[in-house]
């Protein structure tokens, strides 16, 4: 049975304190959190649930912990992470996934404009919809949308590797669609399965930069 932090009409100083100490005994969950912005920063371990909708940088920093976001997350979530898993069964807003290391953000819902950017070695997935200008300089790791993307997608693309399974209004500087191979169909599979991701791999789009240097003609 998780422990329980309640977050109504708290700051986040106290709430932290709480949920550091119940985090080191055990899975805790959270009520009422979503004033509260940068909870579970910089965690290394345990399992934290938000109940309902989150703040803005949950989990910012995180190294090793697993977060679950019961409804919706805010801005900037997952902001800067190097470890651990990010999953949030709503929409997340502008900024989701931002300047990762590592780790894994799995949105089953929409993600809002620049989700991705400068995304530095995380996998990321989009189970719905993601806004404009997402994976803007993004330099390694996996994004992938199951459904449709904004404009500018990929734009500025460094290294990495863009999937997307619907459409998108335009593609971005330096993007270069490219043929899926045995090893992407089943790096997607393995992913849809571990997260119940209802979605056939055989019917993604495949993104990668189009020149090592993008800044240069």
């Amino acid at each position: 049975m998780s422990l329980a932090v309640d977050a109504r009409e708290r700051d986040l100083r106290s709430v932290s304190v709480e949920l550091k100490e119940k985090v080191a005994r055990g899975p805790t969950a959270i009520q009422e959190a979503a004033h509260v912005h940068g909870l579970a920063a910089g965690f290394t371990s345990g399992e934290v649930t938000i109940e309902g909708d989150s703040g803005d940088y949950l989990g910012a920093l995180n190294d090793g912990a697993t977060i679950r976001v019961k409804r919706n997350a805010a801005r900037y979530l997952a902001d800067n992470m190097t470890r651990g898993t990010v999953v949030v069964e709503g929409d997340a807003g502008y900024g989701a996934g931002a300047y990762c290391y590592g780790g894994t953000v799995v949105v089953r819902g929409n993600a809002g404009d620049f989700a991705a950017v400068m995304n530095k070695g995380a996998t990321i997935i989009i189970g719905g919809n993601a806004g404009d200008d997402v994976a803007t300089y993004m330099l390694a790791g996996d994004l992938v949308i199951v459904g449709n993307a904004g404009k500018n997608l990929g734009n500025y693309l460094i290294r990495g590797n863009i999937y997307v399974g619907g459409k998108w209004e335009s593609l971005g500087h330096n993007t270069l669609l490219e043929e899926m191979t045995p090893a992407d169909l089943t790096k997607l599979h393995g992913y849809f399965s571990e997260y119940s991701i209802d979605a056939d791999p055989t019917t993604f789009k495949k993104i990668v930069r189009l020149s090592q240097k993008p800044f240069y003609k």
